[in-house]
């Protein structure tokens, strides 16, 4: 019941698309000069085939604000600056090579692109935890990558061995179930000389593959794609905006965010608190990009710096997905609300709106019928409480006794 997936480029002749045996839905990136500017998911009752012409008048109605936008900044765009700031491309992984040597794959069309614009770029992987030898084997089999260990269990623990050891001036973070664009690298350093007050950046993520009803059905939901096809920049903090700079998915996401070196070690480096691995798998990334804001830095979001994510397969996964949601939200706003007390309103209003969204979506569902989507609702809802019940001061507890291991 998969969708295909096809890249149209917008600039040249539109195709005409169809469908595979077995295929119940179009999925297509839209592009102009090679940047993304849209996404379309569709499943068509009996429609196998579409034209041109039913194509382009998609691309006017989902992309026509962000095509004129991107003719008017490839009018204004000044050329390539001299002066570029270097990056650690950080990849933080634990047991799964074979994600991994995709990622590294794709990542490899960023040296030319890195060398084209004189910057100097490192890719190091950080092995969190390793149970085997699989994940070093895969790095030597990409020259010039390096390799790096960190004993303790946890995402955020990785991360910050990651900081610690990366070269560049900045360290990007992407997960080791993406696929990193072409264009990746040049999205990147378009937005970091553009803001010379940014503190982090994010990208924009689309799925690998549209395979299964579970990927289907997140996408369908919104997926990763929050923020859009346009780039924002966020300021600091700022009275007027109801739930800014609390509310979850504002920013991007940690699959896909860079962060500048000597910001993220001022601000102390990650809480180690959060993403902590299986029982507070979320909030690390919620907890750096509210930090950064309340430091006094931007935080750029731009999406021609795109990857592509393999969404979990199966339901149970992707259950467990939005139960880690709500978990690793809720843990992040409960550390917040007690050491941000200026921030508390805000904070209280985006707790508020984090159960009546859910709640809001959970009766339409059931007015539907649609146990799929309420199970999913039922387990953000479940992880929300979770959270909110002391997640954070059990992860605490968590990461003392493994420090204590490990000294």
């Amino acid at each position: 019941m998969g969708c295909a997936m096809f890249e149209i480029e917008v600039t040249k002749p539109l195709p005409r698309l169809s469908l595979n045996d077995g295929q119940t839905g179009f999925a297509i990136v839209m592009r102009r000069k090679g940047r993304p500017v849209g996404f379309w998911l569709d499943s068509p009752a009996g429609k196998r085939i579409l034209e041109p012409a039913e194509i382009g008048e998609r691309v006017i109605a989902e992309a026509g604000q962000t095509l004129l936008a991107e003719a008017i900044r490839e009018e204004m765009a000044p050329p390539f600056p001299t002066t570029v700031p270097s990056v650690t491309v950080a990849i933080c992984t634990k047991d799964r090579p074979n994600d991994l040597a995709i990622l590294l794959k794709s990542l490899q069309t960023s040296i030319p692109a890195a060398a084209r614009r004189n910057v100097a770029m490192e890719i190091m992987v950080v092995d969190n935890a390793p149970s085997d030898d699989r994940t070093r084997q895969t790095v030597l089999s990409f020259p010039g990558t390096r390799y790096a260990q960190e004993p303790k269990t946890g995402l955020n623990f990785a991360r910050n061995r990651a900081v610690l050891e990366a070269r560049g001036d900045w360290v990007a973070f992407m997960d080791d179930d993406v696929s990193a664009d072409a264009g990746w690298l040049d999205g990147f350093l378009d937005a970091a000389v553009a803001y010379a007050d940014a503190g982090c950046i994010t990208g924009l993520v689309l799925p690998l593959e549209l395979e299964t009803e579970a990927q289907i059905l997140f996408e369908k939901r919104g997926g990763f794609r929050v923020m859009g096809f346009q780039r924002a920049v966020h300021r600091p903090f700022c009275e007027g905006k109801r739930f800014y700079p609390c509310f979850p998915g504002l920013f991007g996401t940690g699959a896909n965010m860079a962060v500048r070196r000597d910001v993220v070690r001022a601000l102390g480096g990650f809480d180690e608190a959060l993403d902590t691995g299986a029982p507070l798998p979320g909030g690390g990334d919620l907890d750096m990009f509210y930090r950064t804001i309340r430091a006094g830095y931007a935080l750029v979001y731009e999406p021609s710096a795109l990857v592509f994510h393999r969404h979990r397969r199966k339901m149970k996964e992707l259950r467990r997905q939005y139960w880690s949601w709500g978990l690793g939200f809720m843990s992040f706003a409960a550390k917040s609300y007690r050491t941000d007390p200026p921030a508390r309103r805000h904070l209280r209003r985006a707790i508020n709106g984090e159960f009546k969204r859910p709640l809001f979506q959970l009766g339409k569902s059931l007015l539907r019928r649609d146990g799929v989507s309420s199970a999913l609702v039922l387990a953000q809802l479940w992880g929300c409480m979770a959270g909110l019940m002391g997640g954070y001061d059990r992860s605490l507890r968590r990461i003392e006794e493994i420090r204590r291991r490990h000294a």
